[in-house]
């Protein structure tokens, strides 16, 4: 009994033993299963994303693949299309007809698409077969920061005002940001979200971007208007990516700038006065016809753009400069015109040996440019001298009058006067420093004369405007000589005062002395009566 006991113990021990053990194989095999890499713990690209439409309407997807399409507007089935259009330069209308479609496409080429129709579903994987059965597993932090990467990358690139996109070697455009998008919406006249892939090129770009900016235009579609861009090409792998940025307000100002300036050529071309600008390397960078007829400058020479001295060098050659003393000097006199241009407004008078006579005129210009003005001034000069010739014989004829003449302007200021009037009243108008008016006249003419009211007179007749009557009058002076005195007024409002000496003035002193002894004595014998 005792050993039947003992047996039935040592069974149920050894059971509850192969429980247990057979408990730890399966806890064992259990947390070995539980740590295989789940698709969830994959990253996106390892994942496969699987579609499952019924007549275009999405029934169900696994994440990734809802990742996949992105955020955006518009029906699943248009956006799932549009991306296998980017990536795959295929669309998925021969479906129904096959059965079912094996795509291979992606940057590199290792994103697999099959579609299948199976009874009116149709199921879509995307999968990049290269990563599975790698058995990587990524952690969650690592992937929210792959995200979160991610997501700031679009919001850059869809914020960027310039347009940017990628054209492969075939050249089918795979991916553009939403300036290009929202450009080429507008051009089409659709709606953003109708665009199709694979999408036209917007601007066709030259070979020379790939090396330095170029600009392109893309006309619209009324086709007046442009947009200009100025593009930067940078290959990378399969294909390019460009970045065109807008140029369209730098394009009018250029526009504007070279009307501006075809206009000014236009109107120095009419000019008589010879033109010439030097920049501030002090090169010949604008010159007008009038300067080579004047200067007889080759045009050959000067479309050369030579520097100021080269020019000022091959006038001296050419004698069209005043002969200097010595080289020396020439060259130091013309640095001098330079600065002096440079710092303010300069003119000199060139007279040359030909006879002929130059106004050079210099003055500084916006960006430390330099102008030069030459005007040729020989007829000015001639009827310059010309009028002061006979002027100056004008004023020797008058000096050689015996009356003494003096002419005064409307205001009153003596303009004019004779060698008689000089030695008439003692005074040289001349010489005078200063203005002489008729009211400093008139206080002289006093001073030397005996008391009379003419000299009043005259002051006010000078000053008078209007219409005025010639009129004479007599003074003596205080040495005895008798003066006639004429104020005629002439062309302007000018008046002439003439003086004229009379020989008669002591003789009729003593007449008038005699008549009034005669008087006087009458009046005593009427008184005596």
């Amino acid at each position: 009994m005792l050993t039947s006991l003992s047996l039935m113990g040592v069974i149920l021990a050894t059971s509850v033993a192969a429980a247990v053990v057979a408990l730890l194989v399966l806890s064992a095999i259990s947390s070995r299963r539980d740590q295989r890499p789940r698709i969830s713990d994959l990253p996106a690209g390892m994942e496969p994303a699987i579609f499952l439409f019924e007549e275009q309407a999405l029934v169900d997807a696994t994440p990734s693949a809802l990742r996949l399409l992105g955020p955006g507007s518009g029906a699943e089935w248009d956006r799932l299309e549009a991306y296998v259009a980017q990536h795959f330069g295929a669309d998925l209308t021969s479906l129904p007809a096959l059965g079912q479609l094996d795509l291979d496409g992606g940057t590199d080429g290792r994103l697999h698409l099959r579609a299948e129709n199976l009874s009116g579903m149709v199921r879509i994987t995307v999968a990049d077969p290269t990563a599975e059965g790698q058995g990587v597993i990524v952690d969650g932090l690592s992937h929210r920061a792959q995200e979160d990467e991610l997501r700031q990358l679009r919001d850059i690139a869809a914020a960027t005002p310039i347009l940017v996109w990628r054209q492969r070697s075939d050249g089918r455009i795979d991916w553009a940001n939403s300036a290009y998008l929202s450009l080429l919406a507008r051009r089409r006249g659709v709606p953003l979200h109708e665009l199709g892939w694979p999408l036209d090129p917007l601007l066709e770009v030259p070979e020379t971007a790939l090396d330095t900016p170029t600009r392109v235009v893309t006309p619209a579609p009324d086709g007046r208007s442009q947009s200009w861009f100025e593009v930067v090409s940078r290959p990378v792998h399969d294909g390019t990516v460009h970045y065109g940025t807008p140029v369209d307000a730098a394009v009018k100002a250029e526009a504007s700038l070279k009307e501006f300036i075809q206009t000014l050529g236009k109107t120095f071309a009419h000019l008589t006065v010879g033109l010439a600008i030097f920049d501030r390397q002090r090169q010949l960078a604008l010159f007008n016809p009038a300067l080579l007829e004047l200067t007889g400058l080759e045009p050959q020479f000067l479309i050369g753009r030579p520097t100021l001295f080269t020019v000022l060098d091959r006038l001296r050659e050419m004698r069209m400069i005043p002969e200097p003393k010595d080289y020396r000097g020439w060259r130091q006199q013309m640095a001098d015109l330079e600065r002096a241009a440079a710092s303010g407004f300069h003119q000199e008078t060139w007279t040359l040996p030909t006879g002929q006579t130059y106004r050079v005129t210099g003055r500084p210009h916006p960006d430390g440019a330099v102008a030069f003005l030459f005007e040729d001034i020989s007829a000015e000069v001639s009827l310059t001298r010309r009028f002061r010739a006979e002027i100056e014989m004008g004023q020797e004829i008058v000096d050689q009058m015996a009356e003494a003449i003096a002419v005064f302007s409307p205001a009153g200021v003596l303009l004019q006067a004779n060698a008689a009037y000089t030695r008439l009243w003692g005074i040289d108008p001349g010489a005078t420093l200063g203005t002489v008016t008729i009211r400093d006249s008139a206080r002289h003419w006093q001073a030397m004369t005996q008391p009379n009211s003419l000299w009043a007179e005259s002051r006010d007749f000078v000053l008078t405007l209007g219409p005025r009557s010639a009129r004479t009058a007599k003074a003596v002076l205080k040495d005895g000589r008798a003066l006639s005195c004429r104020l005629v007024p002439m062309s302007g409002g000018s008046t002439l005062v003439g003086f004229s000496e009379g020989a008669e003035a002591p003789d009729a002193r003593r007449s008038l002395k005699v008549r009034r002894a005669t008087l006087l004595a009458q009046v005593d014998e009427t008184e005596d009566a």
